[in-house]
């Protein structure tokens, strides 16, 4: 990987949200919090004010785990993909930049790992998870057959509604078994290849 040019002085550093894209915050690394970020995953800093290394979350403890790390054409900006562990800036807000994005799948992902590594008596996921598989299972068919029954009266509402609880449980189900969405999106991808190729009569859900 080619590396920063550090004798141009501290370098921005921007993050994104990996999963969302959105865009968090911007900070200074020196080469020591580029190398320190490296090594642990997690995004240090040079603070300007305190003259020292920082790592972000050292005492919120909503670090950023480092997931890929990229470089601008001329290597003096670095762009930081992470999986931010809570609200990125101090006001309590997910970004600095106060931008919001649509909600995604991604975020559910998230939201229900958070909740289920999360110190909640009262965690709904954690219940589930605790009940185990058997449970799972039994509410995702249970929120299907909702769906179906709101397709068959052709309101859209209730299948609006019903499919959010279906894909929440989805997840929950995926978080139960280890799966993460990227594999799923892997397959998609695959088949949306397939698909693109594929000349003859679609004869199944591979073929689309």
């Amino acid at each position: 990987m080619t590396q920063p040019d550090f004798s141009k002085g501290l370098l921005p550093a921007i993050l994104q949200d990996v999963n969302t894209k959105q865009v968090l915050m911007l900070g200074y690394m020196n080469e020591a919090a580029y190398n320190k970020t490296l090594e642990d995953r997690v995004v240090c800093f040079y603070s300007r004010s305190k003259e020292r290394l920082w790592t972000k979350g050292e005492t919120s403890g909503h670090t950023q785990e480092v997931r890929n790390i990229y470089l601008d054409c001329d290597q003096d900006t670095i762009l930081i993909d992470v999986v931010p562990n809570g609200p990125t800036c101090h006001t309590g807000s997910q970004s600095c930049f106060n931008t919001e994005v649509p909600y995604n799948v991604q975020q559910l992902e998230q939201t229900v790992d958070q909740s289920a590594n999360a110190d909640k008596s009262n965690s709904y996921t954690q219940y589930l998870l605790n009940e185990g598989l058997e449970k799972i299972t039994k509410k995702f068919g249970e929120e299907a057959f909702e769906v179906v029954i709101g397709a068959m009266k052709s309101d859209k509402a209730e299948v609006t509604n019903e499919t959010a609880d279906l894909m929440y449980h989805l997840f929950v189900l995926l978080h139960a078994l280890d799966i993460d969405f990227k594999d799923v999106e892997a397959v998609l991808a695959e088949r949306h290849k397939k698909s693109n190729n594929f000349k003859g009569e679609r004869s199944n859900v591979e073929n689309w």
